[in-house]
């Protein structure tokens, strides 16, 4: 094997052919400096409801799940592992309310997404745009993929960009920028954030600077430490950023920017045990919890409890991954039955979303179907979101509503509902979506258009028409989504006119935008039909995805 590791240097780094040695420097890198666990100590409200029953807003919560895939959820005929499991609690939520059955995340991938829904912007308002990563990462998964034989070109890394970025905590939402939470507290109500928040940490971009009165942070990247007897993990070989993730990851959270400490269990469990002490807290007074899960993204750990729960599944980090989609699952529902508890759920605002679709890299075939695509790509299966509102004083439950929608438009919704103005001195692209969730209006925007972007990647929709453009390959995808919701058939060689009409649609929300905040570093070539433990063939297409 030392034969074939070739050396370079490069910025003080030894690079290494394969990666396996800077994956090492990665883990002896990482911060050892984390604290035991601490109880977390929520403010209390009042004894007391303030302002009296029947006259205040709704209490609002936000559930986010991290590259979820449509197949995940039964409600549309999927469920885990292709039906084997289902997911009950969030079938009950969506039965509960309105489903909206067009519903689209803001970006394919998190960071970009979770800027779009907390500020009902474009990030050609703002510059947010690509993915913050790591230190190290870039260069780290670049080597190790770029070692592999995976039947793609290889990844391109600008090593110049990457030394020009931005230290990762500053790589974040402008402190400019009004959140859903800023407008909240306005109207008075109390503005909570657990979970993860990839929009920066430095002094002006984490989330007690964009809003939130308290915030229990996820400050590393594991559910578990993977050494925890409770703990059951799979890795994945084939995947360059799950490899960097082993090596790097550590256990840790933080409350309202102080030191790391150890969390007070699973994730996804621990993370649902605050949500309930804090509607506990809150149930005096107006309360926003934003929950935003890490599940199920990789790495992939379940607790054993839930991995012996689910079956026999193969292959293992399936069976890993549907244990996974079952504590998240029960998360939802142990907060629907707080809410019935406290007596709460009448006047509660819960939605529930992802930020983006399943991922390819993880390995696992079918949890976009029927779409194709993952997350990294905007075809269907990376962007479609499940979108569920339940508020069983203004929402009848069992509705639905087929107009696409999209994660800008959730800001303006939450906003409505509280009765909270939006901001009149900048433009918002989302728009109030309640109308059609209770049946008084329809969903309505000024060019009947939905966007995306990243880099020279991008999308647009109108009306069911669908065009990509892909500007490294200069190649378009265009599809006719009612007639082929699937993008089985590219139609931009038939279809010129509607090319045309979509390119300038394209071409316009470009003019006069926010150049973004600091520049793509990566290059990668991401299967559209194929996961990342498969090799592809002359025949699998692919598109360039730059972040």
């Amino acid at each position: 094997m030392i034969a074939a590791i070739v050396l370079f240097a490069v910025g003080g780094i030894v690079w290494l052919k394969r990666g396996e040695v800077l994956l090492a420097l990665v883990r002896l890198s990482s911060d050892p400096d984390i604290a035991p666990y601490q109880p977390v100590t929520w403010a209390q409200g009042p004894a007391h409801a303030e302002p009296a029953e029947g006259t205040r807003p709704p209490n609002i919560i936000l559930i986010l799940a991290d590259d979820l895939g449509m197949n995940d959820i039964s409600t549309f005929g999927g469920g885990m592992a292709d039906g084997t499991l289902k997911t009950p609690s969030i079938d009950a939520l969506a039965a509960g309310g309105v489903s909206f059955t067009q519903a689209y995340t803001g970006n394919a991938t998190c960071a970009p997404s979770r800027a779009m829904l907390l500020t009902g912007r474009y990030p050609t308002r703002h510059g947010f745009e690509f993915t913050p990563t790591p230190p190290g990462m870039g260069r780290a998964v670049t080597m190790v993929a770029n070692s592999m034989d995976t039947g793609l070109p290889p990844v391109d890394f600008d090593a110049d960009r990457d030394a020009a970025l931005p230290e990762f905590n500053d790589q974040g939402l402008p402190g400019s920028e009004v959140t859903i939470a800023e407008i909240l507290k306005q109207r008075g109500y109390h503005t909570v954030h657990i979970g993860k928040w990839h929009l920066g940490t430095g002094p002006e971009f984490g989330p007690n600077a964009q809003g939130f009165d308290e915030s229990l942070l996820m400050a590393d990247m594991a559910y578990l430490p993977e050494d925890d007897p409770e703990v059951v993990n799979a890795k994945l070989d084939f995947d360059p950023i799950d490899r960097f993730l082993w090596a790097r990851m550590q256990y840790a959270a933080s409350f309202n920017g102080g030191e790391k400490f150890r969390p007070g269990g699973y994730l996804t469990d621990w993370w649902t045990d605050e949500s309930l002490n804090v509607i506990d807290a809150n149930r005096h007074r107006p309360f926003f919890l934003y929950l935003a899960h890490w599940g199920v993204h990789s790495p992939l750990q379940a607790t054993r409890a839930d991995y012996d729960a689910v079956g026999d599944i193969q292959p293992h980090r399936a069976r890993v991954y549907a244990a996974m989609m079952r504590a998240l699952d029960r998360s939802v529902g142990r907060i629907l039955a707080r809410l019935d508890e406290t007596g709460l759920a009448e006047n509660t605002l819960v939605v529930f979303a992802s930020d983006n679709g399943g991922a390819g890299y993880i390995g696992i075939e079918g949890i976009n179907a029927p779409y194709r695509g993952w997350k990294m790509t905007f075809f269907e299966g990376g962007i479609r979101t499940p979108l569920f509102m339940r508020w069983p004083a203004r929402i009848v439950a069992g509705e639905t509503v087929t107009t696409p929608v999209q994660h800008i438009d959730l800001m303006p919704t939450l906003a409505a509902a509280a009765g909270a103005p939006l901001p009149d001195d900048r433009g918002i692209d989302g728009v109030d979506l309640l109308p059609a969730a209770t049946g008084t209006g329809s969903v309505t925007r000024p060019d009947n258009a939905l966007f995306w972007q990243s880099g020279y990647y991008q999308a647009v929709r109108q009306g069911e028409w669908k065009l990509q453009v892909d500007g490294r390959q200069h190649k378009r995808w265009l599809a006719n989504l009612s007639e082929d919701p699937t993008e089985q058939t590219n139609l931009a060689d038939s279809e010129p006119a509607v090319v045309q009409r979509l390119t300038a649609l394209l071409e316009q929300h470009q003019v006069n935008r926010t150049p973004p905040l600091y520049d793509y570093t990566l290059e990668s070539p991401t299967p559209i039909d194929i996961t990342r433990a498969q090799k592809a063939g002359p025949g699998d297409d692919y598109i360039y995805w730059p972040n």
